[in-house]
């Protein structure tokens, strides 16, 4: 069975991709997380194409979960999703990093895409002290 996907969508390519390279440190499924940052001629802000690949490559049959940094990224991975509705794709309102983390734990453990969305979302009550 293959994990739910997970789609980092932020303004910077080197903070999506230094994101998912941490996820990968935490042996999540190779291809199962995909970066989506930047634009398309390497400046910072996001791309709609970039999201729509992204969610594409992510998606591997149990459904995706797209993490936005903040601002525009948020705004153009809505507009990727009302444009292309999926019900197994979800915008998930949680913290980058940390929402990250949990969400991929959660889909490296086999979790279906309801707990992957509740891992995500519940890692803004995490508390670091």
């Amino acid at each position: 069975m293959q994990p739910v996907g997970i789609v980092l969508v932020s303004h910077s390519a080197e903070l999506a991709s230094g994101l998912r390279a941490l996820l990968d440190q935490l042996g999540v499924e190779p291809g199962s997380v995909i970066a989506a940052g930047g634009t398309a001629d390497g400046r910072i802000g996001t791309s709609y194409d970039a999201i729509a690949a992204a969610v594409k490559d992510a998606d591997q049959g149990n459904g995706v979960v797209v993490l936005p940094d903040l601002g525009s990224s948020v705004l153009t991975a809505r507009a990727v999703l009302d444009d292309h509705p999926q019900p197994d794709v979800v915008l998930v309102d949680a913290p980058f990093v940390e929402g990250a983390v949990a969400a991929a734990v959660t889909a490296a453990a086999g979790a279906d895409l309801a707990a992957v969305t509740t891992a995500a979302q519940e890692a803004r009550n995490a508390t670091k002290f």
